[in-house]
């Protein structure tokens, strides 16, 4: 559509404000709710439902009373398949509703909204698919036993996501959650719960039994704090901040000692070796690893690591390739570059860009635009004559903030990449596979793409080390921790 049709479409959309327990959309039980705003225009969308520890606790017991009911993990997996394939259906034909609900809450470019949800409808389905392709083990015995290992569903899983990509996180963890035959508690970031609740209208219709999922909006330090305390969840699935992540593991050990599994923060290093291949490439995809969705990627690459001899020539490509991600209307089709999340957020990134100018050398933007649209607007910022130590090569920043650094020595490089708490994403640029592989098993990080950034899709793990968080998602590995292994051994 073009973009006057996308504004119009906007201003007529029912906005989703229940949460969703038990099968039907209800209130908070206190009755409150929060405001949800567009941060492309600072504007009201609605009035969200705001649930805390009692909504929590009224999901929790819906969820539990259906688990125990089996009707979901004792269905036939092709069964639970078809139903999983028919909810994808409905998200597909939905999608650019879907999509535009994403751009109101967050500022996301429609364009890259539609793809979000493409992808998450891509991940039910092969989730979907793989139901009745995974199989257990029998172990080895004499012929008197038998042993049998078996994947059997955890329980109760509570999914707490974040906002930056919510359709599409929320979808890596509840889609391998309940293909394993889980319920399932999800709990959108307050930021973006628009999509979470309009989709569970979707699953209902397909045929996911009252119970099974649930969605509880609201904030993290009452509705995600009452989530990592309960005890009668199983397992917490996050995606979020490392400080918001480390509460989830002290809540685990302040309850009933629940599974966690996080995805947490990332700084991750880009190193352009002497001989990196095809520069224009690399500068194309250096450019999107940082500014793509505005820089609120928990992979961006925001370091990155130059040989000295090519500094000045690889900065001056990607400060041309920043100016094409100029900041526009997240409705309109063209626009690549939309709004931070909220205010908050955005002012957070300019007090990094302060920091920055006091530490090191801006080399491009740096400032807050579009500011008569009364949205929350960053433009692409990339500073030079960066040190190791500066807050801005340490700390995650989660915006389009690029840092430089040279080096003269491949060994150089890998120690300052290294030189994280982090390790989630990492890139090497090189002709030499030697150097290229060496590297990329040296660097500390879940994740090496090697002359490219972000190359991946569903059938590979994503995840890191350090504190970037425990455990991973997507592929079949995803399977393994919404799962239980039991063995049953059998004397004949």
């Amino acid at each position: 559509m073009l973009q006057e049709q996308w504004v119009k479409r906007a201003q007529s959309i029912a906005i989703p404000s229940k949460a969703f327990i038990d099968g039907r959309y209800v209130d908070a039980l206190s009755g409150r709710t929060f405001d949800d705003i567009n941060p492309a225009t600072g504007k009201l969308n609605g009035k969200v439902a705001e649930c805390d520890a009692a909504d929590v606790d009224a999901a929790v017991r819906a969820a539990r009373r259906a688990f125990r009911k089996r009707d979901w993990a004792g269905m036939d997996p092709r069964a639970r398949k078809k139903v999983l394939l028919k909810a994808a259906d409905l998200m597909e034909a939905k999608s650019e509703e879907l999509a535009l609900l994403e751009t109101l809450d967050i500022g996301k470019p429609i364009r890259m909204a539609l793809n979000d949800v493409a992808s998450s409808i891509a991940t039910f389905r092969w989730y979907a698919e793989a139901i009745d392709k995974v199989y257990g083990e029998i172990g080895p015995t004499g012929d008197n036993d038998m042993s049998l290992v078996v994947r059997e569903a955890i329980g109760v899983v509570a999914a707490v996501v974040p906002w930056n990509f919510p359709l599409l996180m929320a979808s890596w963890k509840i889609a391998p959650a309940l293909a394993a035959g889980n319920s399932v508690v999800l709990k959108p970031a307050e930021q973006s719960p628009l999509t979470a609740i309009r989709i569970a209208e979707f699953f209902a219709e397909a045929g996911v039994p009252e119970g099974v999922f649930n969605v509880v909006p609201g904030y993290g330090e009452t509705a995600g704090k009452a989530i990592g305390l309960h005890d009668d969840i199983n397992m917490v699935a996050f995606t979020g901040s490392t400080q918001v992540g480390k509460l989830f593991l002290q809540y685990s050990g302040q309850s009933n000692m629940k599974r966690v599994s996080l995805e947490c923060g990332g700084k991750s290093p880009n190193i352009v070796m002497a001989d990196a291949p095809n520069l224009e490439q690399m500068a194309d995809a250096t450019a999107e690893a940082i500014f793509y969705n505005q820089g609120e990627v928990c992979t961006a690459g925001s370091r990155l690591y130059v040989h000295r001899s090519m500094r000045d020539k690889v900065v001056e490509m990607i400060s041309e390739r920043a100016r094409a991600w100029a900041p526009g209307d997240p409705l309109d089709p063209a626009t690549s570059f939309g709004s931070m999340v909220d205010e908050g957020h955005m002012k957070r990134v300019l007090d990094y860009i302060d920091i920055g100018k006091s530490d090191a050398t801006l080399a491009h933007g740096g400032a807050q635009v579009r500011q008569e649209t009364g949205g929350f607007y960053v433009e692409p910022t990339i500073f030079t004559d960066v040190k190791q130590d500066c807050r801005i090569c340490q700390e995650e920043i989660f915006g389009p903030v690029l840092s430089v650094i040279d080096f003269d020595d491949p060994e150089e490089a890998i120690a300052m990449a290294n030189d994280s708490q982090y390790g989630l994403a990492a890139a090497v640029w090189s002709k030499d596979i030697s150097t290229a592989l060496k590297t990329a098993r040296r660097l500390e990080s879940g994740i090496v793409w090697v002359n490219n950034w972000d190359g991946c899709n569903i059938t590979v793990p994503f995840g890191g080390y350090k504190q970037s968080g425990i455990g991973r998602d997507r592929s079949l590995h995803a399977l393994e921790k919404y799962t239980e292994m039991k063995l049953i051994w059998v004397r004949l």
